[in-house]
């Protein structure tokens, strides 16, 4: 890991700089390391993968941690700030570079590298909802069972995606050219759904998609689209600050990821659980 230090100002910084942003757009990461360390005084960390990224965050010390990186850069930081106990205390920046960028866009963070630096250094704290799972793993943004397909993604996430499909599947072809798994569609679900021990869809009932967000008021808006027939069925939502989901494997799509399969898990609203900075209104 290689580590620069600049101190035009007093306002300390640790920035770290992803490496899959380094390799996508190493022209942004140095426009936005340029701005930051004009503005600030600023350590700047190349870590090579994530064990160095986690050794550089927890020695931060009273820095101000600003990540230049992708949506699972910053899901990667919450969540080892979380694991350490020490999300309540940490306020992050972030400057989006890499190949997705969905959750930092839907979260108010601007998209090019030279507004979301002086955002960085001018901007204010907000204090989001976190969804906290019973394996202790964060959702930020939004979860949704089963994973979304590419053509019912946003437009900004469905390119990284397909991206990352291309290159799976080359390296599966180089590998075993023989042989190329297929990936069918998620179909119809039994699920068990549970908001603040009310069942609110049993098994009885099969489902085609669940989602479950932060409101931004210290609950989780969760919307389930039941199994249509004919005329399409009309979407049961509720709101609730827990929300269990069990029955047959399922695999759920949250922030950046693909996690699963499992057969039950729990998700907790906290409110105000992290702090961001984004543009003042």
């Amino acid at each position: 890991m290689t580590e620069v230090a600049t101190s035009p100002t007093s306002d300390q910084l640790l920035v770290i700089i992803d490496p899959v942003a380094r390799r996508t757009d190493g022209e942004s990461v140095r426009i936005a390391k340029d701005v930051l360390s004009a503005g600030a005084a600023a350590k700047v960390c190349l870590p090579d993968g994530p064990e160095e990224f986690a050794r550089a965050l927890a020695r931060r010390g009273s820095r101000r941690p600003v990540v230049i990186g992708d949506d699972r850069a910053l899901v990667r930081t919450v969540a080892l700030l979380h694991r350490q106990r020490e999300l309540a205390g940490s306020v992050l920046s972030v400057v989006p570079v890499g190949p997705s960028l969905g959750l930092m866009a839907a979260l108010g963070v601007p998209g090019s590298a030279v507004s979301a630096a002086r955002t960085v250094l001018e901007g204010v704290e907000r204090r989001l909802d976190l969804l906290v799972d019973d394996s202790d793993g964060v959702v930020l943004g939004a979860l949704r069972i089963p994973p979304v397909p590419l053509d019912e993604d946003t437009p900004s996430a469905r390119a990284p995606w397909l991206r990352t499909c291309q290159s799976l599947v080359r390296t599966l072809v180089a590998a075993r050219p023989a042989r190329v798994p297929s990936v069918s569609a998620p179909g119809p679900a039994r699920l068990r759904i549970e908001v603040d021990g009310s069942t609110l869809v049993d098994l009885d009932q099969p489902v085609e998609a669940v989602s479950v967000a932060p409101d931004g008021s210290g609950a989780a808006e969760i919307e389930v689209r039941p199994l249509s027939v004919g005329a399409e069925a009309t979407p049961l939502r509720a709101e609730g600050r827990t929300v269990t989901v069990s029955g047959a494997d399922f695999r759920y799509r949250s922030d950046a990821g693909v996690s699963g399969p499992v057969r039950t898990r729990t998700w907790r609203v906290r409110e105000g659980a992290w702090g961001l900075t984004l543009p003042g209104r």
